[in-house]
């Protein structure tokens, strides 16, 4: 991350605000810096390995009515012409296609299919791409990979290769990759929201339309250093500047203060159930996974370590964990399972203690309960815990079992509320859908707020320096979408990919 720029770190006489006349012209100082920070831009032009034809299976692999195996590359028309018979001499692009797969070299028929072409550069690549729909047995898939492999100028695909042509041919930008990505390991309906809203490309327009309004501000003030030398700052043109910026750092406070919404949707609530022994919250766990997850007896201190297991609730991905029952013992073992339970609970997004509704007291004999924490639980109990009183049925008959519902009511109301805190709505498109999805977004956006308060702490004296510090912040948004050169995060994003995506 580039820091702001300080006037000690100019040669002597370079900017001298006692006099104009001694000051060096800000129209060339400002050619200087620009020239010498201009962003880099990605270039979609590919090394001669790069561009070779890749292929690779894009569909799972294992029994189905169908597998895909995609081509991508310069020679995807001649692969068509080597592997591909059909009553078309060429191929209608864009158009499926009755045909039959063939070896290359021999002739010999591998499947009767389907083939589709797609004409560069309106194809998810932009290059030429052929696909191949074929049926999904082990000896056909592998049959038709080697047939390709015996072709010189075609090769295996790396790990999300098709995706990153895309991007470098310009289609997507980094947060559309990741979207795609997220879109693809979605496992609830909330992340699949999320997800499907950056892979369209609305979360690319809201970082783009930021971008723009710190490229608006800055070109004020550099109309100022172009047309500004020799005479007063044109009046209130800087003070303009000023108030756009002040409302960008604001914007950009708004994103940056979500309690991390985005980002726990796409990995998952961390939920740690605790409370005292044999309160039920073992019970609870195999109610929730609707399986027999945990071990459950009426001994206390049955459960010794931590079991976690991801489930949907609510659409809202939720990694609950199962601790060990909150007490005072000298039994070795319990006490690392009661020491590892403190730590989860601390750890966690949200903490759900469980209490038996046998440890409740009724002191004034009507329908008002009261509960004594246990001190072991009572520490870790705070006015964000959910409480979850369990074991209704050792209520004295009569006394308040209105007040105390089911299982599945608790499920339901326990999922609102997660979506309440989480602000998951039926709305794709809703205004309040989380704008950071990854933490790397959370860096440049800092980033970004970082510039900007260089700049509002500049003086009108002081304009070419607080020019640069809107080009940094302006960059530092760029990196989000990729507009600027991201190659170390690009490595890391798309050797995560399947390898036919």
């Amino acid at each position: 991350m580039q820091r702001a720029l300080t006037r000690a770190e100019f040669p002597p006489n370079t900017i001298n605000t006692a006099s104009r006349s001694r000051r060096i012209s800000w129209k060339d100082l400002h050619t200087r810096l620009r020239s010498q920070n201009a962003s880099v831009s990605l270039s979609p032009v590919l090394s001669d390995a790069q561009r070779s034809t890749i292929y690779a299976l894009s569909t799972p692999p294992g029994k189905a009515g169908v597998a895909v195996v995609r081509v991508s590359g310069p020679n995807a028309l001649d692969v068509w012409s080597r592997l591909v018979q059909s009553r078309k001499r060429l191929p209608e692009p864009w158009k499926m296609d009755r045909c039959q797969v063939i070896h290359p070299e021999t002739g010999e028929l591998l499947d009767d299919g389907l083939a589709v072409f797609f004409k560069g550069p309106k194809s998810f690549t932009t290059e030429d791409v052929l696909e191949l729909h074929i049926h999904s047995g082990r000896a056909i898939i592998s049959s038709i990979l080697a047939a390709l492999s015996r072709l010189p100028y075609c090769r295996p695909a790396e790990p999300g290769e098709f995706t990153r042509r895309a991007f470098h041919g310009g289609r997507l930008d980094l947060t559309q990759v990741e979207g795609l990505k997220d879109l693809v390991d979605a496992e609830t309906e909330g992340q699949r929201r999320i997800a499907l809203r950056a892979a369209g490309g609305a979360t690319r327009a809201q970082f783009e339309e930021l971008r723009t309004e710190i490229i608006r501000c800055l070109s004020k003030v550099e109309a100022l250093i172009d047309f500004g030398e020799g005479e007063d700052i044109e009046e209130g043109v800087y003070e303009e500047a000023r108030d756009r910026a002040l409302k960008l750092k604001n914007t950009i406070q708004s994103y940056l203060q979500d309690n991390r919404r985005g980002e726990i949707m796409r990995t998952g609530v961390r939920l740690t159930i605790f409370g005292p022994p044999n309160a039920g919250k073992s019970s609870l766990l195999n109610f929730l996974a609707q399986r027999e997850a945990a071990i459950v007896t009426p001994v206390p201190g049955t459960t010794r370590d931590i079991l976690e297991l991801s489930l949907d609730i609510g659409g809202i991905p939720v990694i609950i964990s199962d601790t060990a029952g909150l007490r005072k013992t000298t039994d070795p073992v319990e006490l690392i399972g009661v020491e590892r339970a403190r730590n989860a609970i601390r750890a966690a997004d949200i903490a759900l203690c469980v209490v038996s509704c046998g440890d409740l007291e009724n002191r004034d004999g009507r329908d008002k309960f009261t509960v004594e924490f246990p001190a072991s639980v009572k520490a870790l109990v705070t006015d964000e815990t959910f409480v979850l009183f369990n074991k209704s049925d050792l209520l004295t008959e009569g006394r308040g079992e209105s007040r105390f519902h089911g299982t599945t009511e608790f499920l339901a109301g326990f999922a609102k509320a997660l979506q309440k805190k989480y602000a998951l709505t039926d709305d794709a498109g809703s205004s309040q859908a989380p704008l950071i999805t990854h933490a790397r977004h959370r860096v440049h956006l800092e980033s970004a707020a970082q510039f900007i308060d260089a700049f509002l702490a500049t003086s009108a004296d002081d304009i070419v320096l607080g020019a640069e510090e809107l080009r940094y912040a302006a960059r530092a948004v760029g990196k989000v979408s990729g507009i600027i050169d991201v190659e170390d995060v690009l490595d890391a994003l798309f050797r995560d990919f399947c390898i036919g995506k």
